[in-house]
Order: C-alpha cells, then sequence, then structure tokens
C-alpha cells in the first residue's frame, strides 16, 4: 500500500514490562496472555493515517535482558521515535527508567520523540508506581506520558499514535533530514500524489541554505 512517510520507532524498557504485548495488542488488536521472551529484536508493522496522509509504521520490540542491551543500542539511532516501558506493578521497572533514557538520548537521534510508557495498568490492587510519579518523571524529562494496559487495550492505540503525531510534527517543521533515512524516516508516495515527497525535499533543501538554523 502506497504511504506518504514511512516512521520507525523502538519499544524498549525492562524484561517483562509487557514490551511485545503492546506491539501485538497495536498491530493485531489481541493480546496473548503467555508471551516468549524477545530474543534480539522482533518488529510489527501496521499504517495509519495523520492529517489525512497515509503513514506505514515499522515498530522495533526490543529485548529488556542485559545480554541484549548491545544489540538494542544499535536500533536506537535508527528510530524516529521510541516508547519507553514500565511495569507499573513492579517498582523496579520504574527506577531503571533513567538508565534506559541515558541510553536511547546518547545513541538516538537528537530530535527522536519519547513516550513514557506505565504499561499494566488494570492490575490496580498490585500496582507499586503511581500515576503521579509517572507523570512527574516524564515532565522532568521533558517525555509524553501515558498509562497503559495491553491486555484491556486501554491507552495503546494512543500510545503509538501520540508517538507518530510527534514525528510527523517534526517532519513538517523540518526537525528531521528526511533525505538520510537512518534517522528513522522515510519519505514515500501517497497514492501516486507526490506532494509530500515534494515538500520534504523542499525542507531538506532549504535546511541546507546558509541563512537557515541548525
Amino acid at each position: 500500500m502506497a504511504y506518504a512517510y514511512l516512521f520507525k520507532y523502538i519499544i524498549i524498557g525492562d524484561t517483562g514490562v509487557g514490551k511485545s504485548c503492546l506491539l501485538l495488542q497495536f498491530t493485531d488488536k489481541r493480546f496473548r496472555p503467555m508471551h516468549d521472551l524477545t530474543i534480539g529484536v522482533e518488529f510489527g508493522a501496521r499504517m495509519i493515517s495523520i492529517e489525512g496522509k497515509q503513514v506505514k509504521l515499522r515498530i522495533w520490540d526490543t529485548a529488556g535482558q542485559e545480554s541484549f542491551r548491545s544489540i538494542t543500542r544499535s536500533y536506537y539511532r535508527g528510530a524516529a521515535g521510541a516508547l519507553l516501558v514500565y511495569d507499573s506493578t513492579r517498582r523496579e521497572t520504574f527506577n531503571h527508567l533513567a538508565r534506559w533514557l541515558d541510553d536511547v538520548r546518547q545513541q538516538a537521534y537528537p530530535n527522536m520523540s519519547i513516550v513514557l510508557i506505565g504499561n499494566k495498568c488494570d492490575l490496580t490492587h498490585r500496582r507499586a508506581v503511581s500515576t503521579e510519579e509517572g507523570a512527574q518523571f516524564a515532565k522532568e524529562h521533558g517525555l509524553i506520558f501515558l498509562e497503559t494496559s495491553a491486555r484491556t487495550a486501554y491507552n495503546v492505540e494512543e500510545a503509538f499514535m501520540n508517538t507518530a503525531r510527534e514525528i510527523y510534527k517534526k517532519v513538517q517543521v523540518g526537525a528531521f533530514d528526511v533525505s538520510n533515512e537512518s534517522n528513522g524516516i522515510k519519505v514515500g508516495y501517497d497514492g501516486g500524489n507526490t506532494g509530500a515527497q515534494t515538500t520534504a525535499k523542499r525542507r531538506v533543501g532549504d535546511a541546507k541554505k546558509p541563512s537557515s538554523c541548525c
């Protein structure tokens, strides 16, 4: 199917926070209660619409185990956005967020859009991290924040869509060099309409003029 843009982004966070379940819920609209641990990196894809433009999302689901961190890091630079996920029933996964965030900000493209996700919010009887704590962490680090439930699908659509909209806004203002696909964005053809591609190329050209901002 034709698309105006392809956005690549990653899902990161500790093992067992529900990264694969979030991706499955978003791409297939289903929940798998028992899920094998991700080995290395897996990915899913889905087509969405933003402001009338078809946008293809290619989402890398990364392993949370320490032994795979070097593999995970290699995918940071090729992504335009990230979902940073913790498990709201396990405080240690929240405590590790700063380390994940440092990692991604050191390795990734500076304009990457990052959304903080507090998953498993449906398990209220087991909650270990309050909504306020998650919101405060996001505020302190300049992140978008949402609580989700991969089991009930609560806010799952919004999590992925908010990331995509944030990336799209940055594309429109020229914050990404869309001529360089290593930044996680590819310009395509929207049903034969090359307007998006032409506009993107024009912005890249403008960005190279001496008078433009870096």
